[in-house]
Formats: C-alpha cells, structure tokens, sequence
C-alpha cells in the first residue's frame, strides 16, 4: 500500500497528479530543480483545493488536512525521504527522463517504486538507466489529471509483476481507473489521439477548417467531450508537439511527423492556455 508518494516535476501534470494524491489520502512531496517552479506547482493546487472549498465541495477541516498532506522542496534526497513510490512528471525527453531515473536509483532505497509519467517514451529504455530495472513501471496520467479517469500502466520489459500489482492498486486508491498496455511507442491512447491533433492541426494549417468548427465538428459528430483542439491548447502545444515528434522518431511513420503549425504556434509563443494564446485566446 503507497502510504507516501513523492512527485519530480511541479508542472501541469505534477501538481495534477499530487493534488490526486493528497485528496485521497497519500502524504506527497512535490519536487522541482528551483523554488520557484515549486511554488507555482504548490499554489495551482492550492487553488483548485480552494474553489471546492468556496463551491461547498470541501468543508474547512477537509480542506486543511488535503493541503498539510503536501510539500514542495528542490532537494532530491529530501523528497524522495520515505517515500513507498515516486513518479516522474518531467518534460518529454528520453535523456532527461534516464536522468532523473538514474538519480532516482542511486538516492532511493531498493524497495521504492519508480514510476515514469511517459505518454509516449519506452519504459524499458527509461528502466535501463538504472541499476534496478525490476522496480520501473510507467504510469500514464491523463491531463488535466484531477479529473481524468484513466492511467495506463506499462511494463518494461524487466519490470517485477509486485510492482505492477502496487501501481494498479495505487491507480485504483486514487480513484483512477488503469489499464495496462504495451510498451510500444504511444501505448494505447495517444497512439489514437495523436493521430487525431496532428490531422486537426494540419486542416487548420492547410485552410480546410477553423479549431471551432474542428471541435463542434468532433463533439457534436462524434460525441466527443471535448474537441481535439481545446484539448492541444489545455496539454500545451509543445506538449503536443514532443509527443508527436517522439511518435515520429520511434516509428517512422509519416503519419506521425508533425503539421509545420506546429512549430509555427510556438515559435510565436502560442502554446494554448498556459501562455494566454494557443488555437484560441484565452484570459490569464
């Protein structure tokens, strides 16, 4: 049973996926390389914890003990302290990534699990960066995390079956519903989506649609919650981009290699909500 999990990574996903942790219970340090990522992953937490209180959703005593389940630090040693597992919520990057795991290996005790939040990275090639390969797993969150039912757990290929016992129960505590998939680039669910942001992406570039009409056209069509374009401005169009050039690299196929609005959108700073402008415009 994970009594106390540590996050890397204060950024969207992080700081959505140790709010889930302290809102069910789970003692979670939040880590970041400089105090002032820390800060903002703290206080975005803070913030959704704090609209369910003013909502009636939370009463106060409910409210402070989610937020003293949860601390911020830089110190890698520090966060990691007692921890039953961690998760890496870093940015998309194959060497980052083996890096953090590396360090996570050698300041970690034997019996910590180590979890990498990839949406699309080999968990095997993540794994072999350590000594202990037996203890990776990959835990897939969804963003925006709070409200996203599913994670996909991935086995590489050493990976212990206790430890993919301890990751499904802990998706489950956490009120998640997981599914295991395939360590092949993508997994299961981006290898669909991203497909599907690349297309909406390219249409708009090419002039065929608007996003509006891309969306409305998927929601009201194909009944989906959202459409594909809301969803690339929420995940962040760099995001979007990582994900599909790691797809492309990995495969090779052309299918995946990315509309050039892409890299137009952030060489213009145009990354969707978090930069006030992405598809469409937002308030920040």
């Amino acid at each position: 049973m994970i009594k106390k999990l540590c996050v890397i990574g204060a950024g969207t996903m992080g700081a959505g996926i140790a709010q889930v942790a302290v809102e069910n219970g789970i003692e979670t340090t939040l880590r970041d390389v400089e105090e002032r990522f820390v800060k903002r992953g703290l206080d975005t937490i803070k913030s959704f914890v704090g609209k369910k209180l003013a909502k009636g959703k939370l009463n106060q005593a409910d409210h402070d003990q989610i937020l003293g389940r949860l601390k911020g630090v830089t110190d890698m040693e520090e966060a990691v302290a007692g921890a039953d597992m961690v998760i890496e919520a870093v940015f998309e990057d194959l060497t980052l990534k083996r890096n953090v795991f590396e360090e996570l290996d050698r300041v970690c005790p034997k019996e910590t699990i180590l979890c990498s939040n990839t949406s699309t990275l080999s968990i095997s090639k993540i794994a072999a960066a350590t000594k202990n390969p037996g203890r990776v797993i990959g835990t897939h969150f969804f963003s925006p995390a709070p409200l996203m039912r599913l994670v996909e757990v991935i086995c590489g290929e050493q990976t212990e079956e206790s430890v993919v016992s301890a990751a499904l129960a802990f998706c489950e505590a956490v009120g998640k519903t997981p599914i295991r998939a395939k360590d092949v680039p993508g997994f299961i669910v981006n290898r669909f989506l991203c497909l599907l942001y690349n297309e909406a992406a390219d249409q708009i570039f090419k002039g065929y649609a608007t996003p509006r009409d891309i969306d409305l056209g998927l929601k009201l069509g194909s009944n989906h919650p959202m459409g594909p374009v809301e969803i690339m401005d929420m995940a962040g169009i760099d995001v979007v981009n990582n994900a599909l050039n790691a797809l492309y690299e990995m495969t090779g196929e052309e299918r995946y290699k990315p509309s050039p609005l892409f890299a137009e959108m952030i060489r213009e700073n145009r990354l969707g909500r978090k930069s006030g402008r992405g598809f469409y415009v937002y308030e920040v």
